[in-house]
């Protein structure tokens, strides 16, 4: 039986006999649905933030907005970036606006000229963008799954635990919108937005390098495949010339940081200042080491456990989630695209990523997953799944708006 629950059921001929607009006037009826449950979360937080809270008592919608990396973004557009790295009493290079690319911060900054306070412009930019990531979602979904399957997905998306973020002065939505609408052409080889895409991605937040080698491995693929899909010249110069352009604008920043302050290594030094938060003395990096520090860090400093026992969870999560990528029929439905990203970006985050409480953050680029989640069609699963959705984003904004006092406590 088909779905008949929160979101209309309609077969695909249905969906594909209905115009973009009724699709994306259904979305935005979810999508603002979502908004209001996330805005009276963040006003109950608001109430319950004290001084032991990093907002202080009675703090006002903006100041969550602005909170947490939100300033760093601000500071960047109201000031741009250091010519002389900002330094530590040890001499080790301090947190600085090299951490956080240049779009978004000055695309509020643009649209909040008309109301004079940056806070208003990231908060539009941040709520269209995460509509916009909504219906991209939606169609990028919709390429393999059912019409309700794929708007119970775009629900779960935009209700879910990290959802604050659509309302904040965070990045992470305009990044989701290039991302999806890149994954979506990549789907229906459409590669020449491509170009365009991969340039607002790479300035918008870090990650493009995880698109490289996605776009490395799904070349391979369509190469292996050719047979069942006729590969042309012209798509596997497309592929090529597109993962290097990738690769390209993912190690710019690197030199235009280091080109402007005159230190090669202005942005790793940058990025590791904040490790040194969690584990003071880091002072270089190297591939996959954050992961491994992080394991003896959490079960031996912060728990208490053997370190041991932390290698073993690591190997096995990474493990768990090749198989999951692999095997489980829900995601193998999604399609290879979604699949390859997906593992891609986990790659990326194990070299480069020292996991804390922003990992949950950081998950959101596997935002199409939500679709196996949604392709089980029981209305009593959905439901519940949509149920955790919200009391996990409470759960979030509690501990990083009301509370925010602990180290794992940041978003």
């Amino acid at each position: 039986m088909a779905d008949r629950g929160l979101i209309p059921d309609a077969d695909a001929g249905a969906d594909r006999g209905a115009g973009i607009g009724r699709i994306a006037l259904r979305i935005a009826l979810i999508y603002l649905a979502a908004r209001v449950v996330t805005t009276v979360f963040l006003l109950i937080a608001a109430e319950l933030s004290g001084f032991a809270s990093r907002f202080g008592p009675d703090p006002s919608l903006a100041d969550l907005i602005l909170g947490w990396d939100s300033r760093w973004y601000w500071i960047v557009a109201e000031t741009g970036y250091p010519s002389v790295l900002p330094r530590t009493e040890s001499g080790d290079v301090a947190e600085n606006q090299w951490a956080f690319m240049p779009l978004y911060a000055y695309l509020a900054k643009l649209v909040g000229l008309p109301f004079g306070q940056w806070y208003v412009g990231a908060f539009i930019v941040s709520v269209l963008a995460g509509y916009g990531a909504s219906v991209v979602l939606y169609l990028l979904l919709r390429e393999k799954i059912d019409a309700a399957a794929a708007m119970w997905a775009v629900a779960f998306f935009a209700a879910g635990p990290l959802a604050a973020l659509f309302q904040v002065g965070y990045a992470e939505p305009l990044f989701l919108l290039w991302l999806f609408l890149a994954l979506w052409c990549v789907v229906r080889r459409r590669y020449g937005w491509v170009y365009l895409l991969i340039p607002l991605m790479g300035y918008t937040r870090p990650g493009i390098l995880a698109f490289a080698l996605f776009l490395a491995l799904f070349g391979i693929w369509r190469f292996v495949t050719r047979s069942r899909e006729p590969l042309s010249g012209r798509e596997a110069a497309h592929v090529v010339v597109l993962g290097l352009l990738a690769v390209c604008v993912g190690f710019s920043w690197q030199v235009i940081a280091g080109w402007v302050t005159g230190e090669a290594g202005a942005y790793l030094a940058t990025e590791l200042a904040w490790r040194r938060n969690w584990i003071p003395g880091e002072a270089a990096f190297f591939p996959f080491e954050g992961f491994v520090s992080a394991s003896a860090f959490w079960f031996g400093t912060v728990w208490g456990l053997p370190s041991t026992l932390g290698y073993v969870a690591l190997a096995a999560s990474v493990l768990g989630v090749a198989a999951l990528l692999l095997f489980v029929p829900q995601v193998k439905r999604l399609g290879v695209e979604v699949r390859l990203w997906s593992g891609s970006y986990l790659v990326y985050l194990l070299l480069v990523f020292f996991p804390q409480s922003s990992i949950f953050r950081l998950l959101l680029p596997l935002s199409p997953l939500w679709g196996a989640v949604a392709v089980p069609r029981s209305t009593t699963w959905r439901t519940s799944v949509l149920a955790l959705c919200l009391i996990g984003q409470w759960w979030w904004i509690y501990n990083m708006y009301a509370l925010g006092n602990a180290i794992w406590q940041i978003p």
